[in-house]
């Protein structure tokens, strides 16, 4: 059996729960914890302390990109989805739509939308990217005001970066 561990990380909208093995980070999802609970320690493993440290550089404005080892779990329409979305350029959004049509599928919309709130690698794979074809924001799971939050700080960012 697997070990799991867990790291908090107190970010400037919310606790994020980091959890993963010694090797590799599987989840990284908002808690509605109002304070870290899971902190680190000797036996926390490194991709944890690597995945907390590349957090905070993002929520500093100084990563754009993230380096740590993860892994996802789900099928292989979500994984190819969640693929697709790393590839919306930091500080920038896609429509559903697009990534539909990325994947070769422009029909899957909704499938889309369905993979989209299934990812449970927050920030790193970038669901809060993806917005409607009007240009609204929808559906997050961490709450439209995370999405809008996060959005406008990769916005700032880009601008400070040129």
């Amino acid at each position: 059996m697997t070990k799991i561990y867990k790291l908090d990380y107190e970010s400037p909208i919310g606790v994020i729960e980091i959890i993963g093995t010694d090797k590799v980070i599987i989840s990284i999802m908002f808690s509605e914890e109002n304070k870290k609970g899971n902190l680190l320690h000797a036996e926390t493993p490194l991709v944890l302390v690597e995945c907390y440290n590349q957090l905070d550089e993002y929520f500093k404005g100084d990563r754009h990109e993230f380096t740590f080892s993860y892994q996802f779990e789900g099928t292989d329409f979500q994984k190819t989805v969640w693929e697709a979305l790393k590839e919306i350029p930091y500080g920038e959004t896609g429509s559903y739509k697009d990534i539909a049509v990325s994947i070769g599928n422009e029909k899957a919309i909704r499938a889309v939308g369905s993979a989209n709130g299934k990812n449970k690698l927050s920030i790193v794979i970038p669901c809060h990217r993806v917005i409607s074809s009007n240009g609204k924001l929808t559906g997050y799971a961490g709450g439209l005001w995370r999405k809008e939050w996060l959005l406008q700080h990769e916005k700032s960012c880009n601008k400070e970066h040129k």
